[in-house]
């Protein structure tokens, strides 16, 4: 065979091309494919994505009223509060830098507002939204945006712990119980509960929060604070207890019958009206509507045991006990991995109001409520730890700290705690008015020395570690 068709044939062979017997992945529609170099290896595959958008938090519609907790003779007026002051309200607790750094980047976000107030947008599109200036004016009505990530950005290295006193606490179980006081006057104490700490007990409860405050939080009066209401014992947030007769009384009216409490007065009327307690839930799901109002009437009813107590709806037979149960309601931010956060305003205190309206009322049980929520904790899945999204399958690194053990309680554990904390509560200033009657009582027309201050109180408590640790690792998918 010549020379010259043995070279024809070489060429013939390198024209054609072999393919694998595995295809490459179809192109996106409507994506054109890009060649990747890295390490000096290319690689076919889709363009890269963009930013992700970030999780936002909705903060309530601006009042029309003055702030709670602030003097409306000075900064409570709404046409004097700026946006960097509503925000920093809201987040009391927040360094003000923090939240200061978020008006510098453009992170902070306002609904367009027009004469009829926030614009409605049909199902399906987003928003109108601007960014809006540290010192603007905030308009009533106007709703406000921020990172989700502001809320709850630091997470303690330790986890908080439940003393294991008795009816006689030692030295360290006081000042344990000491560090949870959030404010202390002369009318009442408030407290930051930590879960699994029960609030009343019984015989077989010695470590209750009414014992244990009784011999640990009694200061310099004679008898210890008394329980105005009370928490769950899986459930953490604010406890308000009296420290006088007086006080206890008037507080146990504020909580259970408000027309009791009324008087002639009308600043305490007006204060009366304004007291309200917030809490934070995760839920698993996320309700159909964003915002609404809960009115389902609650019953009580033994199971088979004769002994378990449960709370369900009332069917409105009429021919079994029930109680008014309202609660109203607002989704915070979208749904992540299965779970949404949402706050939740009580108008009545019922026992378990806040889980049976969560669980059968919306059809979201909250996280951790393995009473009301069975039927879905049966199912549960924890969520995975680790290093990839679950959305794209690309590397991801969780804003944790190191070292930290997030099994205990939060949604990486296979057996999360309850999921519910009373975040704020506003009340009225107990000590001011007290003295203001006992004054108008006496005759006596001297100044006070608590006039100055303002009539209503604000408090309000960061979430427990497992709380903190599952809030920031679901914000971490989209901030």
């Amino acid at each position: 065979m010549s020379f010259n068709v043995l070279r024809r044939r070489q060429h013939v062979l390198l024209a054609v091309r072999h393919f694998s017997r595995v295809s490459p992945p179809p192109p996106a529609c409507g994506v054109e494919p890009v060649i990747r170099v890295s390490n000096h290896i290319s690689h076919l595959g889709l363009p890269k994505q963009g930013p992700k958008p970030r999780q936002l938090l909705s903060l309530p519609p601006f009042p029309a009223q003055p702030l709670p907790g602030k003097d409306s003779a000075t900064c409570g007026q709404p046409s004097h509060i700026t946006a960097i002051s509503w925000v920093k309200y809201y987040f009391d607790g927040v360094p003000n830098p923090v939240i200061q750094s978020l008006f510098n980047k453009g992170l902070v976000q306002v609904e367009f507002l027009n004469s009829n107030g926030p614009s409605v947008q049909s199902e399906g599109q987003k928003n109108a939204m601007r960014k809006i200036k540290h010192n603007e004016i905030m308009e009533i009505g106007a709703r406000v945006y921020v990172p989700v990530s502001v809320a709850e950005s630091r997470i303690s290295r330790r986890f908080d712990a439940i003393p294991s006193g008795t009816l006689y606490p030692n030295a360290d179980e006081i000042a344990y119980l000491q560090r949870l006081v959030r404010y202390k006057d002369s009318a009442i104490i408030v407290l930051n509960k930590p879960p699994k700490l029960p609030v009343k007990g019984n015989l077989p409860v010695h470590n209750s929060l009414d014992a244990l405050a009784a011999a640990a939080l009694s200061y310099e009066y004679e008898e210890g604070p008394k329980l105005v209401h009370r928490l769950d014992r899986e459930s953490s947030g604010l406890l308000l207890m009296g420290r006088t007769k007086d006080s206890t009384v008037y507080l146990h009216w504020l909580f259970s019958d408000i027309n009791r409490a009324k008087s002639s007065s009308k600043a305490w009327n007006d204060a009366c009206e304004s007291t309200y307690q917030r809490y934070w839930a995760l839920v698993i799901g996320s309700p159909k509507e964003k915002e609404g109002l809960i009115c389902a009437p609650l019953s009580k009813v033994l199971l088979d045991d004769g002994k378990t107590e449960r709370v369900i709806l009332s069917n409105c037979s009429g021919l079994e006990a029930s109680q008014e149960a309202v609660t109203e309601y607002r989704v915070l931010g979208p749904m992540i991995n299965g779970c949404s956060w949402i706050e939740l305003r009580p108008h009545t205190s019922r026992k378990h109001q806040l889980r049976v309206h969560c669980a059968e009322a919306l059809g979201t049980p909250i996280v951790g409520d393995y009473k009301y929520g069975w039927f879905v904790h049966r199912r549960w899945k924890q969520m995975p730890r680790a290093d990839f999204e679950p959305t794209t399958g690309e590397p991801y690194k969780l804003r944790r700290p190191e070292g930290l053990d997030v099994q205990k309680g939060s949604v990486l554990s296979k057996v999360p705690l309850l999921h519910l904390h009373c975040r704020e509560l506003v009340l009225p200033n107990i000590e001011k008015f007290l003295e203001l009657s006992v004054l108008k009582s006496e005759n006596h027309h001297r100044k006070s020395k608590h006039s100055s201050k303002p009539d209503l109180l604000r408090f309000v408590a960061w979430m427990p570690s497992h709380m903190k640790i599952s809030w920031n690792l679901m914000s971490s998918y989209l901030v």
